[in-house]
C-alpha cells in the first residue's frame, strides 16, 4: 500500500477529531470516498484502506469467534468504538499464517478462539478517553484488581497506538473439541497485572503447559509474542509494520472493497 494523499493542515485535524479518515473525503451520499492515506497529526501514518484485509472466519472456517469488544464484557464495560459487527478482520498475510497455525491445532484437537483482531484507531482512543476518566472503575474487580485506575496509561497497559491497529496481532487462546471448553490459562483475557505474563510461574502446571501449548504453536507459524499478554500474538513480518488503519470492525469494510 502506497501513501495516496497527504490531507491539508485543516484536514488533518479534522481526522484528528474523528479518528477516522471517512470524516476527511465523503462523496455526495455520504459515503467514504477511495482509500485514503495521511499523515496524522502526530506523525503516525493512517489509512482507512482495508483492501489488503479480510474477513476472518472466511480465511479460517475453523476459528470461533467471542469478540470481546463489541460486548460489555470488557475491561471498559461498554462496547467500544468502531466495533459495528461482532467479526473479526486480518490483513491477507496474517490470515494466512493463522490458518496455518489452525490447522495444526485442529489436527492436535483444539480450535482457537478469537477475542480481538484488526483494532480501528477510534476504539484505541476510546480506551485513551475511559483511561483518562478515573472515576469510571465499573470493571475494576474483573480486570484489574489490584491496580489503581490512574496508573494504567503511564505503566503502558494503555496507549495512544496499539499493534492491533496495524492488522496483523490478534489476541486468543484454545477450545478443547472433546469438551467445548477453553484451555484453563490461568487468567482472563485482558487481566491488566503480572499475572498475564506469558511466563509467569504462579499458576499450575497444566495452566503453565496450556500456555505454552498455544505460544509455541503460535510462533511455530511465524506469530511473534507480547512478553505481558499470554493472549497477545503480532506476524513477524507484517505488512504494514508503519501504518496504523481506521475503517471499522465490520464485513461492509472488507466485501466494498
Amino acid at each position: 500500500m502506497k501513501l495516496k494523499a497527504l490531507c491539508a493542515a485543516g484536514a488533518v485535524l479534522c481526522l484528528a477529531a474523528a479518528v477516522g479518515l471517512a470524516g476527511c473525503a465523503k462523496d455526495a451520499d455520504g459515503e467514504a470516498e477511495e482509500p485514503t492515506t495521511v499523515i496524522g497529526a502526530d506523525g503516525v501514518v493512517l489509512s482507512n484502506d482495508a483492501s489488503d484485509f479480510v474477513l476472518l472466519t472466511d480465511a479460517v472456517p475453523d476459528v470461533i469467534l467471542e469478540i470481546r469488544y463489541f460486548s460489555t464484557y470488557n475491561f471498559v464495560g461498554d462496547r467500544i468504538d468502531g466495533y459495528e459487527e461482532p467479526v473479526a478482520l486480518l490483513t491477507k498475510e496474517a490470515a494466512a499464517a493463522l490458518k496455518a497455525a489452525s490447522d495444526d491445532f485442529v489436527s492436535r484437537g483444539y480450535r482457537l478462539k478469537i477475542y480481538d483482531a484488526y483494532r480501528p484507531q477510534k476504539a484505541v482512543a476510546n480506551f485513551v478517553r475511559w483511561a483518562q476518566d478515573t472515576g469510571d472503575t465499573r470493571m475494576k474487580a474483573y480486570f484489574y484488581p489490584d491496580l489503581s485506575k490512574d496508573v494504567l496509561f503511564p505503566q503502558g497497559y494503555i496507549a495512544e497506538h496499539s499493534g492491533h491497529s496495524r492488522g496483523s496481532t490478534v489476541d486468543l487462546t484454545l477450545v478443547d473439541m472433546r469438551t467445548g471448553k477453553e484451555l484453563d490459562m490461568g487468567g482472563v483475557f485482558d487481566f491488566f497485572g503480572e499475572l498475564s505474563h506469558p511466563d509467569y510461574k504462579d499458576i499450575t502446571d497444566e495452566q503453565y503447559a496450556n500456555r505454552m501449548l498455544l505460544r509455541e504453536g503460535m510462533l511455530s507459524h511465524g506469530f511473534r509474542p507480547l512478553p505481558e499478554e499470554w493472549w497477545h500474538f503480532t506476524l513477524e513480518n507484517e505488512p504494514y509494520p508503519d501504518t496504523y488503519f481506521t475503517f471499522p470492525v465490520s464485513s461492509g469494510s472488507v466485501k466494498k472493497q
